[in-house]
């Protein structure tokens, strides 16, 4: 017999950030590797790896998302030194359900301090979000994964 149910997803979510606990971070390291894999197309899906998320997050602070469900649904990390955004990632399932806007409100002293970070120029999707929340282009360069985008928020005064 098919199975033909239907995972909905909710349509207005309340979020809550936290720090994340060690029994999260293989979860946020699956989030990691299967977004990775499915937004950069562009990248031999074989670079990635799961140990890479221990590995790019190291010294960084880190905020998960976690759904009402008690899922990990997406997390996002900072190189407090710099403010600068390294990584803001988010399950398939629950992109377009307001958690990396609930991510980026998690920032101190958000949205009245300056941040950074860098969106790789063929991702589309990620270049709308941060351009819709006031990210601007500041600069380019090139990395691993392809062409990138320096972006900067500045607060309002």
């Amino acid at each position: 017999m098919a199975d033909f149910s239907v995972q909905a997803k909710p349509q207005s979510v309340k979020w809550t950030i936290r720090s994340p606990r060690q029994s999260d971070l293989e979860r946020l390291a699956d989030i990691y590797l299967a977004v990775r894999r499915e937004t950069f197309v562009w990248v031999d899906p074989a670079s990635f790896r799961h140990e890479d998320f221990k590995a790019h997050t190291q010294g960084e602070h880190l905020w998960l998302a976690e759904a009402p469900n008690g899922e990990a649904a997406g997390f996002m990390t900072l190189w407090a030194p710099d403010d600068f955004i390294h990584m803001l990632y988010v399950s398939t399932f629950w992109q377009g359900q307001g958690i990396g806007a609930a991510l980026l409100a998690a920032l101190p002293d958000w949205p009245h301090k300056k941040y950074r970070l860098k969106c790789l120029v063929k991702n589309d999707r990620a270049n709308a979000f941060y351009r819709s929340k006031g990210f601007i282009v500041t600069g380019s360069g090139t990395s691993t994964e392809g062409d990138y985008a320096e972006m900067s928020f500045y607060p309002s005064v």
